[in-house]
């Protein structure tokens, strides 16, 4: 505990910097080894340097890996290489030391706060008021990003708000947890505060820092998680004074400040429309030109290019992103896997069958669907999403050639199924192709520059269509717009009534846990808002977020869930050698046509815990406190309390809730 209190601020300003190079006079200063805090914090640049430290809590692309496309693996819409031990319950556990009940960004933020505000409030701060008042507004946002990040995985959580001394009774005193309500609250609020202090463009002009924009999209993003979760756990010990809440003896007499669990709800339902429709008003969709004629190639068109463009700052849907620079060394390997099998990252079966027809029909309802013997077929006559962004065999991933470009992969080669390096490999044998750059000199090994998105507009109108639904059990004519011309984008009928009239929800749910809240079906006009924010954010990263607020898990709990890609059993196993495709051996390649006619990854040689599908226990919806935290702050006296079903013992893993 001591360790993340520790009053230690960190001043260096490094070379291969996060999203854009600091004021140029900033580098003409004293060293920064030779500052102490006292001579720090008192100009513009000094505060454009120390908030651009913050974001790499961002994500982005790291270099050896499928960047940001890849954080929806071990969801239920990709698949890794490698199964994953939460879906395998006993597997995980308390673990000793470390996890999310950490407070390092958390402190730098105070630390900034604390020492800036003062000054800024006595008009103490040299530079443009402007630019001032926007750094300020970055580290608002910034500490509400990270405690965002602590309510997703621990729920209540302690609110800090200053630099606390190195005392274990201090620190053991500031360990106790607010409930997850109160500090979604202090979140909102921060965010409220950097809304009004942040510039509508970013000082750098080229959308490389945050906005306001971003700040208003985020607000939307908490308040809506917030409302769903407290509105799909109701009744139970993951919200406050539900039964069996760990924090009732902590926080006795506990009232929401809404008065009401209900009130919370509507007003947390509330607060993310508005936060939404103030993104979704200003800024407009990026066009996708040619996706209702699919035989046309995808080179040019603005919506492809926009996932994997060296500048991103043309884009108006995009509100933030990370520049790379091959010039510098800050590179990526993205476009590379992008031109394989993603890292090992593969869609899903049920991710594929998601995406409707162009008509609006679901694929089970249409009479020209057809079929999925061949990623060719599963391709016609779809959502324009799927056509442009599934790939399938031959198709040309380069078309300006360069001599750096070593590691390109000119056409896309048959599936590798059967390589379990995911430098190679293909999981599920459903690939992708967001992130995909036509230029071979993105394909110099880990030399890729393209932009990393951070936030797009599009979730908005995701978030308010949901928000609204949710709170009123209807859509009004702003909900309706903004999904009309989401489907518009995507060549898909605009008219969503026709999908929602020819949804069975027996269906659907064989193949998307989103189907289902505390183990029963959603209403279809529900069912097919959560379809289109997984259709339109796919590979983006929100897939687990979404699951969990949505309780979308539980049916597991009973059942197991089989995580399968594309057809193996039929035409396409004609692709390979017939001596490679082995199954029902502790060696085998793939999995037995006995279970499947599709591709089972995690399902191939019996060996695998999660052999007979993936499992769910109620506990996993949060993460587990460590054990050295309670023994830190008094071990059995410990003003911390763990999160239900969860030991505080190491090495443990949870009861039954």
């Amino acid at each position: 505990m001591k360790t993340h209190y520790k009053l230690t601020v960190v001043f260096a300003l490094v070379g291969m910097i996060f999203f854009t190079s600091c004021e140029d006079d900033f580098l003409d200063r004293e060293p920064l080894s030779s500052i102490t805090p006292d001579q720090y914090l008192w100009d513009e640049a000094e505060l454009a340097a120390y908030a651009i430290e913050r974001y790499g809590t961002l994500p982005t692309h790291g270099q050896w890996s499928f960047g940001t496309f890849g954080i929806d693996a071990n969801t239920d819409n990709m698949a890794s290489i490698g199964y994953d031990n939460k879906y395998a319950p006993g597997q995980w556990r308390v673990g000793q030391s470390g996890g999310d009940w950490d407070f390092w960004n958390i402190r730098q933020c105070n630390y900034f706060l604390e020492t800036v505000i003062p000054r800024w409030e006595a008009g103490e701060i040299t530079g443009s008021p402007q630019n001032v008042d926007h750094y300020i507004g970055e580290i608002y946002f910034f500490r509400a990003y990270e405690y965002f990040k602590r309510v997703q995985t621990l729920g209540d959580f302690p609110i800090v708000e200053t630099t606390l001394p190195d005392e274990w009774e201090t620190l053991t005193e500031a360990s106790k947890r607010a409930p997850r309500t109160e500090v979604v609250r202090f979140i909102l609020s921060d965010l409220d505060e950097a809304i009004n202090l942040l510039a509508a463009g970013s000082p750098d002009g080229a959308k490389n820092r945050i906005n306001k924009a971003c700040a208003q999209l985020l607000k939307s993003r908490v308040a809506l998680y917030e409302a769903t979760w407290l509105k799909y756990f109701n009744n139970t010990a993951f919200v406050p004074n539900g039964p069996g809440w760990p924090g009732a003896d902590y926080n006795p007499g506990y009232q929401f400040q809404a008065g009401s669990l209900e009130g919370e709800i509507d007003w947390l339902f509330d607060q993310s429309m508005e936060a939404a429709a103030a993104v979704a008003n200003t800024y407009g969709l990026t066009p996708n030109n040619g996706v209702l004629q699919q035989s046309l190639s995808d080179a040019n068109n603005p919506y492809f290019d926009m996932f994997s463009s060296v500048d991103m700052s043309g884009y108006n849907e995009v509100l933030l992103w990370r520049r790379y620079d091959g010039g510098l060394g800050i590179t990526h390997n993205v476009p590379v896997y992008a031109q394989l099998g993603n890292h090992g990252v593969g869609l899903t079966r049920g991710m594929v069958e998601s995406f409707v027809m162009e008509d609006g029909l679901p694929i089970y309802a249409a009479s020209n669907y057809q079929g999925d013997d061949l990623i060719s077929d599963v391709r016609q006559n779809r959502d324009g999403r799927l056509w442009l962004f599934l790939k399938e065999p031959d198709q040309v991933n380069v078309l300006y050639e360069s001599t750096i470009g070593t590691h390109a992969t000119p056409i896309e080669p048959i599936p590798n199924i059967t390589n379990s390096n995911p430098e190679q490999g293909y999981s599920t044998g459903y690939a992708i192709r967001k992130g995909l750059n036509y230029d071979a000199a993105q394909c110099a090994n880990g030399g890729g520059y393209t932009g990393a998105i951070v936030f797009r507009a599009t979730e908005a109108y995701l978030n308010y269509i949901e928000a609204c639904y949710e709170k009123n059990g209807s859509l009004d004519g702003t909900a309706s717009s903004y999904w009309m011309a989401i489907r518009n984008r995507a060549g898909v009928n605009t008219d969503y009534q026709v999908t929602i009239s020819n949804t069975q929800m027996s269906l659907e749910a064989q193949n998307d846990w989103g189907a289902y809240s505390a183990g029963q079906f959603v209403d279809p006009t529900l069912y097919n808002i959560r379809r289109e924010r997984r259709c339109e954010l796919m590979a983006e990263g929100l897939r687990w977020m979404d699951l969990k607020r949505w309780r979308a898990m539980d049916q597991l709990i009973d059942e197991p869930y089989h995580i399968e890609g594309f057809k193996l059993w039929g035409p396409m196993q004609d692709w390979y050698n017939a001596s490679n495709l082995t199954y029902g051996t502790p060696s085998a390649s793939v999995s037995s046509p006995s279970l499947s006619d599709y591709l089972r990854p995690y399902e191939k040689t019996g060996n695998e815990l999660v052999f007979d599908g993936y499992r769910w226990t109620m506990a996993h919806y949060l993460n587990p406190i460590a054990a050295s935290h309670f023994l830190i702050t008094g071990g059995s006296s410990s003003p911390i309390y763990q999160n239900p079903g969860w030991s505080t013992s190491a090495n443990t893993a949870p009861s039954d809730i």
